[in-house]
């Protein structure tokens, strides 16, 4: 059965990849896998039909046949359990890429939506020009932590996993700041994630939703 998964009808960042569907869209495409889509508006989410799929009112949702799953992380790990291509066969190498997703989103994550949080959602109170240094230092702390641990390789261990492909989609989101180029092997990794034809496939998908215009692949 196809899955079916929710995306913004609008996104709130034009299309650039940013939105959490293009997680999923990325993991599908690694995994070779078709999907349908049904965009949803703000109103909508908020609606009781979209809250019995996401109790928290927001995207994306994933629904196969009597299924319904929520958080990203959930979604990209329910697919890549199912599917060749995003978690390693040795047992010890699929716990370690799991591990990279769950600090992808627990570890490296908050102070990165921090930072967002302040500069879109807060950008008018008094306290956000004395935060937002604070919130960097946050910021700079994980990267320094996460950059020695990637050194010289590709990915973060071994073969590219949905570890790798959880940690570029946050990592991602740091473009606009320009924190990430701080970090040369870390702004690699991330532009190597991007370069991969899957994440081509899902970022145009996301971006035809939001531009009108089909997909050039």
């Amino acid at each position: 059965m196809t899955p079916i998964i929710t995306a913004f009808e609008r996104s709130p960042d034009g299309g650039k990849g940013l939105a959490r569907d293009t997680r999923v869209r990325w993991a599908l495409e690694e995994a070779g896998q078709p999907y349908e889509v049904r965009l949803v508006s703000f109103q909508a989410m908020k609606e009781p039909a979209h809250l019995a799929l996401h109790p928290f009112g927001q995207i994306p949702t994933y629904e196969e046949g009597d299924l319904a799953l929520f958080e990203t992380g959930s979604i990209v790990l329910h697919i890549a359990e199912r599917h060749a291509g995003l978690l390693p066969g040795d047992a010890n190498a699929r716990a370690r890429a799991i591990t990279w997703m769950f600090a992808a989103v627990n570890t490296v994550e908050p102070p990165i939506l921090e930072l967002m949080t302040a500069r879109i959602l807060e950008s008018d109170k008094p306290w956000t020009k004395e935060r937002l240094p604070l919130v960097m230092d946050r910021i700079r702390d994980r990267l320094k932590q996460l950059s020695p641990r990637l050194g010289k390789a590709d990915w973060l261990d071994g073969a590219f996993s949905a570890g790798d492909l959880m940690m570029v989609s946050v990592l991602l989101r740091l473009r606009a700041s320009g924190i990430l180029e701080e970090y040369p092997g870390l702004s690699a990794y991330v532009a190597r994630g991007e370069a991969r034809p899957a994440y081509q496939r899902a970022f145009e998908a996301q971006l035809a939703v939001n531009t009108g215009k089909p997909p050039t692949g």
